[in-house]
């Protein structure tokens, strides 16, 4: 399969899963959403939870581009 095709079909797939139901959701955040969250974070003038978890940064991260402008 190309790239074009499986970009053609991802809004069909489970590519993208509520983080509510990622079997890892619970961990720590990765250190590449920490870096991102503090970036956004810092550019929205909102505070950076650095306690987040992995679900709950992801979920951060798309709150707080929604805010910049930034991502979709």
């Amino acid at each position: 399969m190309t790239d074009k095709h499986v970009q053609s079909e991802a809004a069909e797939s489970n590519m993208e899963k509520d983080p509510s139901t990622w079997v890892t959701g619970d961990e720590a955040m990765t250190g590449a959403q920490k870096s991102y969250l503090a970036t956004l974070s810092e550019e929205a003038r909102q505070e950076f939870d650095e306690t987040l978890t992995k679900a709950q940064a992801s979920v951060r991260i798309e709150e707080l581009q929604a805010m910049t402008g930034r991502g979709k």
